[in-house]
Protein backbone atom coordinates (compact mmCIF):
# COMPACT_ATOMS: atom_id res chain seq x y z
CA UNK A 1 0.00 0.00 0.00
CA UNK A 2 1.45 3.41 -1.00
CA UNK A 3 2.20 5.86 1.71
CA UNK A 4 -0.41 8.65 2.02
CA UNK A 5 0.35 11.75 -0.11
CA UNK A 6 3.13 9.92 -1.93
CA UNK A 7 3.38 9.91 -5.74
CA UNK A 8 1.08 7.38 -7.32
CA UNK A 9 3.78 6.26 -9.73
CA UNK A 10 6.37 5.67 -7.07
CA UNK A 11 6.10 1.93 -7.65
CA UNK A 12 6.79 2.22 -11.36
CA UNK A 13 9.95 0.85 -12.84
CA UNK A 14 12.85 3.17 -12.27
CA UNK A 15 13.78 2.71 -15.90
CA UNK A 16 10.84 4.93 -16.84
CA UNK A 17 12.12 7.84 -14.71
CA UNK A 18 13.21 11.02 -16.61
CA UNK A 19 16.87 11.04 -17.45
CA UNK A 20 18.97 14.21 -18.05
CA UNK A 21 19.35 15.12 -21.73
CA UNK A 22 22.59 16.52 -23.06
CA UNK A 23 22.76 19.89 -24.88
CA UNK A 24 23.69 18.19 -28.15
CA UNK A 25 20.75 15.78 -27.90
CA UNK A 26 18.49 18.75 -27.16
CA UNK A 27 19.62 20.49 -30.36
CA UNK A 28 19.11 17.34 -32.36
CA UNK A 29 15.63 17.10 -30.98
CA UNK A 30 14.68 20.68 -31.97
CA UNK A 31 12.22 21.05 -34.80
CA UNK A 32 14.36 23.19 -37.13
CA UNK A 33 11.72 22.93 -39.82
CA UNK A 34 9.82 25.62 -37.91
CA UNK A 35 12.63 28.14 -38.47
CA UNK A 36 12.96 27.41 -42.17
CA UNK A 37 9.68 29.16 -42.80
CA UNK A 38 10.48 32.92 -43.29
CA UNK A 39 7.09 33.85 -41.88
CA UNK A 40 8.26 32.73 -38.46
CA UNK A 41 11.46 34.86 -38.23
CA UNK A 42 11.39 37.67 -40.82
CA UNK A 43 8.96 39.89 -38.78
CA UNK A 44 11.24 39.65 -35.73
CA UNK A 45 14.31 40.59 -37.76
CA UNK A 46 12.51 43.52 -39.38
CA UNK A 47 11.27 44.90 -36.06
CA UNK A 48 14.70 44.55 -34.42
CA UNK A 49 16.46 46.20 -37.37
CA UNK A 50 13.95 49.06 -37.45
CA UNK A 51 14.42 49.73 -33.73
CA UNK A 52 18.23 49.72 -33.99
CA UNK A 53 18.28 51.98 -37.08
CA UNK A 54 15.79 54.40 -35.52
CA UNK A 55 17.89 54.59 -32.35
CA UNK A 56 21.03 55.29 -34.40
CA UNK A 57 19.30 58.04 -36.42
CA UNK A 58 17.98 59.66 -33.25
CA UNK A 59 21.34 59.62 -31.49
CA UNK A 60 23.24 60.88 -34.54
CA UNK A 61 20.85 63.42 -36.07
CA UNK A 62 17.77 64.12 -33.94
CA UNK A 63 19.08 64.37 -30.37
CA UNK A 64 19.40 68.02 -29.38
CA UNK A 65 22.84 69.30 -28.33
CA UNK A 66 22.36 71.72 -25.40
CA UNK A 67 25.89 73.15 -25.30
CA UNK A 68 29.45 73.06 -26.61
CA UNK A 69 30.50 70.54 -23.99
CA UNK A 70 28.07 68.00 -25.43
CA UNK A 71 29.55 68.03 -28.93
CA UNK A 72 31.47 64.78 -29.39
CA UNK A 73 35.05 65.09 -30.66
CA UNK A 74 34.20 62.48 -33.30
CA UNK A 75 31.75 64.98 -34.81
CA UNK A 76 34.41 67.59 -35.54
CA UNK A 77 35.15 67.84 -39.28
CA UNK A 78 32.61 65.07 -39.89
CA UNK A 79 29.26 66.78 -39.54
CA UNK A 80 27.37 70.05 -39.39
CA UNK A 81 24.71 71.23 -36.97
CA UNK A 82 21.53 73.17 -37.69
CA UNK A 83 19.94 75.73 -35.41
CA UNK A 84 18.60 79.22 -34.79
CA UNK A 85 20.70 82.19 -33.72
CA UNK A 86 19.51 83.51 -30.36
CA UNK A 87 22.13 86.19 -29.64
CA UNK A 88 25.18 87.86 -31.21
CA UNK A 89 27.99 88.63 -28.79
CA UNK A 90 30.65 90.17 -31.03
CA UNK A 91 31.54 90.69 -34.66
CA UNK A 92 32.63 87.08 -35.12
CA UNK A 93 30.72 84.98 -32.60
CA UNK A 94 27.16 84.22 -31.55
CA UNK A 95 24.96 81.69 -29.76
CA UNK A 96 22.69 79.20 -31.49
CA UNK A 97 19.90 76.93 -30.25
CA UNK A 98 20.33 73.51 -31.83
CA UNK A 99 17.22 72.38 -33.73
CA UNK A 100 18.11 68.95 -35.16
CA UNK A 101 15.99 67.92 -38.12
CA UNK A 102 14.70 71.46 -38.66
CA UNK A 103 11.07 71.87 -39.72
CA UNK A 104 10.80 68.19 -40.63
CA UNK A 105 11.35 67.40 -36.95
CA UNK A 106 8.66 69.90 -35.90
CA UNK A 107 10.81 72.96 -35.12
CA UNK A 108 8.89 76.14 -35.84
CA UNK A 109 5.40 74.61 -35.87
CA UNK A 110 5.26 71.80 -33.28
CA UNK A 111 8.23 72.90 -31.17
CA UNK A 112 9.37 76.47 -30.68
CA UNK A 113 12.78 77.89 -29.88
CA UNK A 114 12.78 79.66 -26.48
CA UNK A 115 13.08 83.45 -26.61
CA UNK A 116 13.63 84.43 -22.98
CA UNK A 117 17.15 84.53 -21.54
CA UNK A 118 16.14 82.46 -18.53
CA UNK A 119 14.79 79.75 -20.84
CA UNK A 120 17.92 79.79 -23.01
CA UNK A 121 20.41 79.62 -20.14
CA UNK A 122 22.75 76.64 -20.59
CA UNK A 123 20.79 75.51 -23.64
CA UNK A 124 22.70 77.19 -26.50
CA UNK A 125 25.95 76.54 -28.34
CA UNK A 126 28.49 79.38 -28.63
CA UNK A 127 29.87 79.56 -32.18
CA UNK A 128 33.10 81.24 -33.29
CA UNK A 129 33.09 81.93 -37.04
CA UNK A 130 36.07 80.14 -38.56
CA UNK A 131 38.74 81.82 -40.69
CA UNK A 132 37.99 85.45 -39.84
CA UNK A 133 38.76 88.08 -37.20
CA UNK A 134 36.35 90.97 -36.72
CA UNK A 135 37.41 94.26 -35.08
CA UNK A 136 37.49 93.93 -31.30
CA UNK A 137 34.80 95.61 -29.23
CA UNK A 138 35.23 97.43 -25.94
CA UNK A 139 35.84 94.66 -23.41
CA UNK A 140 37.41 94.69 -19.95
CA UNK A 141 37.80 98.45 -19.95
CA UNK A 142 39.74 98.69 -23.20
CA UNK A 143 38.78 100.87 -26.14
CA UNK A 144 36.99 99.33 -29.11
CA UNK A 145 38.63 99.12 -32.51
CA UNK A 146 37.29 101.19 -35.41
CA UNK A 147 34.38 99.42 -37.16
CA UNK A 148 33.81 97.07 -34.21
CA UNK A 149 30.27 98.39 -33.76
CA UNK A 150 29.69 98.22 -37.54
CA UNK A 151 30.74 94.56 -37.68
CA UNK A 152 28.58 93.71 -34.68
CA UNK A 153 25.56 95.56 -36.07
CA UNK A 154 25.91 93.87 -39.46
CA UNK A 155 26.24 90.38 -37.97
CA UNK A 156 23.32 91.01 -35.64
CA UNK A 157 21.13 92.10 -38.55
CA UNK A 158 22.33 89.26 -40.75
CA UNK A 159 21.94 86.39 -38.28
CA UNK A 160 19.78 87.14 -35.25
CA UNK A 161 16.70 84.92 -35.31
CA UNK A 162 17.84 83.21 -38.51
CA UNK A 163 18.31 79.50 -39.08
CA UNK A 164 21.92 78.64 -39.80
CA UNK A 165 24.04 75.59 -40.53
CA UNK A 166 27.46 75.34 -38.92
CA UNK A 167 30.17 73.03 -40.26
CA UNK A 168 32.05 72.33 -37.06
CA UNK A 169 35.83 71.89 -36.68
CA UNK A 170 36.87 72.06 -33.02
CA UNK A 171 36.31 73.60 -29.58
CA UNK A 172 38.48 76.62 -28.79
CA UNK A 173 40.04 77.80 -25.52
CA UNK A 174 36.89 79.75 -24.66
CA UNK A 175 34.66 76.67 -25.03
CA UNK A 176 33.20 77.93 -28.31
CA UNK A 177 32.67 75.73 -31.36
CA UNK A 178 34.73 76.96 -34.31
CA UNK A 179 32.71 76.55 -37.49
CA UNK A 180 32.08 77.77 -41.01
CA UNK A 181 28.59 79.28 -40.86
CA UNK A 182 26.01 79.26 -43.63
CA UNK A 183 22.67 81.05 -43.87
CA UNK A 184 20.07 80.93 -46.64
CA UNK A 185 18.87 84.13 -48.26
CA UNK A 186 16.44 84.00 -51.15
CA UNK A 187 17.15 80.26 -51.58
CA UNK A 188 20.91 80.94 -51.86
CA UNK A 189 23.25 79.57 -49.22
CA UNK A 190 25.75 82.20 -48.13
CA UNK A 191 28.99 81.80 -46.17
CA UNK A 192 28.79 84.35 -43.34
CA UNK A 193 32.56 84.69 -42.87
CA UNK A 194 33.06 85.23 -46.59
CA UNK A 195 30.34 87.89 -46.66
CA UNK A 196 32.04 89.80 -43.85
CA UNK A 197 35.39 89.72 -45.64
CA UNK A 198 33.77 90.99 -48.84
CA UNK A 199 32.41 94.01 -46.98
CA UNK A 200 35.65 94.84 -45.20
CA UNK A 201 34.17 94.00 -41.80
CA UNK A 202 36.82 91.42 -40.89
CA UNK A 203 40.28 90.17 -41.74
CA UNK A 204 41.33 86.60 -42.38
CA UNK A 205 42.43 84.81 -39.23
CA UNK A 206 46.11 85.55 -38.62
CA UNK A 207 47.00 83.62 -35.46
CA UNK A 208 49.95 81.26 -35.80
CA UNK A 209 48.03 78.42 -34.15
CA UNK A 210 44.41 77.37 -34.05
CA UNK A 211 43.51 78.72 -37.49
CA UNK A 212 40.59 76.95 -39.16
CA UNK A 213 39.48 77.63 -42.72
CA UNK A 214 37.82 74.38 -43.76
CA UNK A 215 39.63 74.46 -47.09
CA UNK A 216 38.47 78.03 -47.81
CA UNK A 217 41.64 79.96 -47.01
CA UNK A 218 42.44 80.91 -50.62
CA UNK A 219 38.86 82.06 -51.21
CA UNK A 220 38.86 84.08 -48.00
CA UNK A 221 42.20 85.77 -48.70
CA UNK A 222 41.03 86.71 -52.22
CA UNK A 223 37.89 88.33 -50.75
CA UNK A 224 40.00 90.19 -48.21
CA UNK A 225 42.41 91.44 -50.90
CA UNK A 226 39.52 92.69 -53.04
CA UNK A 227 37.92 94.57 -50.14
CA UNK A 228 41.29 96.07 -49.27
CA UNK A 229 41.86 97.22 -52.86
CA UNK A 230 38.42 98.86 -52.87
CA UNK A 231 39.06 100.43 -49.44
CA UNK A 232 35.88 98.97 -47.95
CA UNK A 233 35.13 99.03 -44.24
CA UNK A 234 38.22 98.65 -42.09
CA UNK A 235 40.46 99.25 -45.13
CA UNK A 236 39.14 102.75 -45.76
CA UNK A 237 41.52 104.59 -43.42
CA UNK A 238 45.18 105.48 -43.65
CA UNK A 239 47.12 102.24 -44.32
CA UNK A 240 49.96 103.27 -42.02
CA UNK A 241 47.53 103.59 -39.12
CA UNK A 242 45.75 100.28 -39.73
CA UNK A 243 45.86 97.75 -36.92
CA UNK A 244 44.41 94.31 -37.51
CA UNK A 245 42.34 92.55 -34.82
CA UNK A 246 45.26 90.16 -34.25
CA UNK A 247 47.77 93.01 -33.82
CA UNK A 248 45.33 94.79 -31.54
CA UNK A 249 44.95 91.73 -29.28
CA UNK A 250 48.70 91.22 -29.25
CA UNK A 251 49.19 94.83 -28.13
CA UNK A 252 46.49 94.51 -25.46
CA UNK A 253 48.15 91.39 -24.09
CA UNK A 254 51.52 93.15 -23.98
CA UNK A 255 49.91 95.94 -21.99
CA UNK A 256 48.59 93.41 -19.48
CA UNK A 257 44.93 93.52 -20.52
CA UNK A 258 42.84 90.41 -20.91
CA UNK A 259 42.12 89.08 -24.39
CA UNK A 260 38.45 88.57 -25.25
Amino acid sequence: MPWPFSRSDASKDKSTERRPISWADSLNGTDWQHFQDPRNWVPTVLVTTTVLVSLHIYRSYLRRIPGAGYVKPSSFRNRSIFGQVTSVGDGDNFHMFHTPGGRMAGWGWLRNVPTKKVELKNKTIPIRIAGIDAPEGAHFGRQAQPFATDALAWLNEYLLGKRIRAKIYRRDQYDRIVATVFVRQFFIRRDVGFEMLKRGLATTYEAKSGAEFGGLEAKYKAAEAKAKAQKLGIWGGIPEHFESPRDYKTRMNAEGKIEA
